[in-house]
């Protein structure tokens, strides 16, 4: 332990036998531990700047130390010397030696005393064995004549037939004789036991013959009830092996007539006269309860075991004709049948108060399985129940599917037995509501039969028409048949099918919802064996998805009723106009026909977060076909940039109320503010003139800052300069640039698309709607963003010159390059070289 410390409990030791103060007073030099602080000293002999003038005295003091301890560790050495004299070391051995002999005299002594009064105290252990001997024989004896007395009574009460007395005095025959177990090797006493054993015999035949008697009621030797009673007891004493063969001996006796009436092959034990048996078993309940069930002792619960019994059979002979009927079983006799054997379980429960399994438990041993239910011989039959749901359910949705929608209240899960009236404020299909109306009804009627696989295999069932609704109703009703296709110079939009989508939302949002009360009521019917694997998740998202689609088409509507004042944009000719007078014509009629599809949309939506959806795919949308109409419709010139800006502000005051005060959020403000700040920028560097170029690119830097060869090249494509003045204008535009490093490689002109070709796709990756918000391609699920306008948009083809020059924009985060290759490099000397003064 050379560089660990030592333990603390040995430095304790070491301090006490070296007698070395501890606390605050104590000298630091004297710790035995690691934690010794060179510095701490210090500072306590200065602690401040001051004192460092008293080093002298300080000095002086240390060194008077080092000499007392110096003495006093000369001192320890000479008394260490005198210590280890040999002389004085021989005379401790010698006293170590004399104190152990004393120790071992004093051993010896004590080992005497003990044999002294052992010897003395001999003959009383004795005397103390010999009494208990004699105690413990004198009570063996005097039970042995107890129990050979108890043995006579009950010989003579046996052959009386006096069950009260039989039973009192055998149960103390029973408990003394439990004594002499241990003595069953003695010949008397084993001559006793076996006497015991052949008068339980005697009473076990006598018992047989009377319960026979008794049950079969033979009217020349009737037997007393009260004889009865009294043997009930006696039977209590023999233990519960022998009850259970009595018991038993009178439910077969009970249930003989019952196996010859309602025998499987015979017309009484066909399935139509189920309600036979349950009535017969009745009677003989009845009977059992006022006559002979009466007798027996109420914690035997032989009607208990007369039911059991009565199931045991009367499930064996369901299987057995079930099984027998086959494929021509049909659901009127399965469900009849099952009715009317759930009804008489129920009924028995309701009598006794006791669940049907724990009744049922009576008859099963120690090592089988729990005895099955009468209704459980139906369940590998259910299939057909499931089947007919099936059936049903196809008839019920027949005339709904591939067909179109109308108008219905909206009911909830919970329905019982009818379907409220109407309620205008929630606008659903009334397929829908029959759909879960008819759940409702199959899963309580079948949640009485049965909660085990059969329940199981209805709600997978549920499952399959859940899917098939959405796709052959709500799906189906979304896709416009061929001869309703709208012609291409139709520019309005339809209401129909704003009226068509918004109501499959609202029905879509109603299944979703509904389906997850659905599952949780499976959940609580079901066997706990059957609850995880019950889920509704997959068909939920698939509702979800029809949401997404309907949306679409909504989007898609207003899409057409831009689309006339976005390509009369697309087609102005910009470079042509002299002057900016307020709104373009067709920017007017943009924002009419927006809020007339904004105001036709409104109302019919039932859920505010599908319509916060709508808005923000809506606004994505526009500003999209804004950017490729502008793109399209260049060159734009001062001036047509200057109108452009104009019409984007109506656009944008458009969009930021078309929510309305009650849906618009922080996020669509925010998001639209942006993505319209970036073409007001894009607008904003084409009003700048190029001349000076300098001023121009300055211009350029200061608003988009980038250093992109190819994004300042869209800005002259999209300004319409000459190729001839682009050629001046890009060589400054490097020079420039290559010298701030200031500036990003890349900006949102990056994703412009210069060739805009084809209408927005609206239905491409269209991801399920999740949380509050439905989420669509176009926006990302959220607000209006930069990407929303300028993500997967190719970049610009040959619009530069055509001199083979051109700057690769790196991607975010990368370094920016000027030259990338020694190639263009090269090209851009060369043209500047071949430049005229005049250029």
């Amino acid at each position: 332990m050379y560089h660990d410390e030592l333990p603390h409990e040995v430095i304790l030791a070491i301090q006490r036998v070296l007698e070395l103060p501890s606390g605050e007073d104590a000298d630091p030099l004297d710790s035995l531990s690691n934690e010794f602080n060179s510095v701490a000293i210090l500072n306590g002999f200065f602690p401040d700047e001051a004192s460092l003038a008293h080093i002298a005295s300080v000095q002086a003091r240390l060194v008077e130390s080092q000499r007392e301890i110096q003495r006093e560790i000369d001192a320890l050495q000479v008394e260490l010397k005198q210590n280890q004299d040999p002389t004085r070391m021989q005379l401790i051995q010698e006293m170590i030696s004399d104190l152990f002999g004393q120790m071992s005299r004093i051993r010896e002594k004590a080992t005497e005393s003990e044999a002294v009064v052992r010897n003395i105290t001999k003959d009383i252990q004795v005397l103390d064995l010999a009494k208990r001997n004699l105690i413990l024989s004198m009570t063996t004896l005097k039970r042995l004549q107890m129990l050979v007395n108890a043995l006579a009574q009950l010989e003579d009460f046996v052959k009386e037939k006096k069950y009260a007395d039989v039973a009192q005095t055998l149960a103390a025959v029973k408990q003394i004789s439990g004594f002499f177990k241990p003595y069953i090797s003695i010949q008397r006493i084993s001559q006793v036991w076996k006497h015991i054993q052949e008068l339980q015999g005697q009473i076990r035949t006598h018992l047989d013959r009377d319960f026979d008697a008794f049950y079969l009621q033979d009217p020349s030797k009737p037997i007393k009830p009260s004889v009865i009673a009294d043997a009930c007891s006696v039977v209590d004493v023999l233990g519960a092996d022998v009850r259970g063969q009595i018991i038993e001996r009178y439910v077969a006796i009970e249930l003989k007539e019952y196996r010859r009436i309602f025998r499987t092959s015979d017309e009484a034990g066909q399935l139509d006269n189920i309600s036979r048996r349950f009535a017969w078993f009745r009677r003989l309940l009845q009977t059992h309860e006022v006559e002979q069930g009466r007798v027996f002792p109420s914690e035997w619960r032989v009607g208990w075991y007369l039911l059991a019994k009565f199931s045991e059979i009367t499930r064996d002979d369901l299987a057995a004709l079930l099984s027998k009927t086959g494929a021509s079983l049909t659901v009127k006799t399965l469900l009849d049948n099952l009715q009317s054997t759930a009804e008489f379980e129920a009924s028995m429960v309701k009598k006794w108060a006791t669940p049907f399994q724990e009744m049922l438990n009576t008859v099963a041993t120690p090592h089988s399985a729990p005895p099955k239910t009468m209704t459980s011989a139906f369940e590998p039959h259910m299939n057909v129940f499931v089947d007919a749901q099936d059936k049903a359910l196809a008839d019920m949705l027949a005339p709904h599917r591939k067909g179109r929608l109308v108008k219905s209240p909206r009911p909830s899960l919970d329905v019982d037995h009818e379907i409220p009236g109407e309620d205008k404020n929630f606008m659903v299909l009334p397929s829908s509501t029959e759909l879960f109306y008819f759940y409702g009804q199959s899963l309580e009627q079948c949640a009485k039969l049965s909660t085990g696989k059969p329940l199981f295999n209805l709600s997978a069932l549920h499952k399959k028409w859940l899917r098939i609704y959405a796709e052959d109703v709500l799906v189906a009703s979304l896709k416009r048949p061929i001869s309703q296709v709208r012609r291409s110079t139709d520019s309005r939009f339809e209401v129909a099918e704003l009226q068509q989508s918004s109501l499959v939302i609202n029905t879509a949002d109603y299944c979703q919802t509904t389906a997850l009360e659905l599952e949780e009521k499976i959940r609580g019917k079901v066997d706990d064996e059957f609850k995880e694997k019950i889920s509704l998740q997959a068909e939920r998202d698939h509702f979800l998805s029809v949401i997404s689609a309907a949306i679409v088409i909504q989007l898609r509507e207003l899409e057409t009723a831009c689309d006339p004042a976005f390509t009369a944009m697309s087609r102005s000719a910009w470079s042509t106009v002299k002057q900016v007078s307020g709104q373009s014509p067709h920017i007017v009629e943009l924002v009419n026909v927006i809020d007339q599809v904004v105001e036709s949309v409104k109302p019919l939506i039932e859920q505010k977060k599908y319509l916060r959806n709508f808005f923000d795919k809506a606004c994505s949308l526009i500003l999209a076909k804004f950017t490729n109409a502008l793109v399209k419709s260049r060159p734009l010139k001062e001036i047509g940039a200057e109108q452009l800006l104009i019409d984007l502000q109506a656009v944008k005051a458009c969009l930021l109320k078309m929510p309305g005060e009650s849906l618009v959020t922080t996020t669509y403000t925010r998001g639209l503010t942006k993505s319209t700040t970036q073409l007001e920028t894009l607008l904003k560097v084409i009003v700048t003139p190029v001349d000076p170029p300098e001023g121009f690119i300055l211009n350029y830097t200061l608003l988009i800052k980038d250093a992109s060869f190819s994004n300042f090249q869209k800005i002259l494509d999209l300004k319409g300069t000459p190729k001839a003045d682009q050629n001046n204008l890009l060589d400054s535009f490097l020079t420039i640039t290559s010298t701030n490093d200031d500036l990003e490689s890349t900006s949102f002109l990056s994703a412009l698309d210069m060739d805009p070709a084809g209408p927005t796709q609206l239905s491409s990756n269209l991801s399920s709607p999740g949380g509050s918000r439905v989420s669509l391609p176009l926006s990302g699920g959220g607000a209006v963003t930069e990407s929303s306008i300028f993500a997967n948009l190719t970049s610009p083809g040959n619009s530069g010159p055509s001199t083979g020059a051109s700057v690769a924009d790196g991607r975010p985060g990368d370094q920016r390059q000027v030259f990338s290759d020694f190639r263009r490099f090269v090209s851009f000397g060369l043209r500047r070289d071949t430049q005229t003064p005049g250029q």
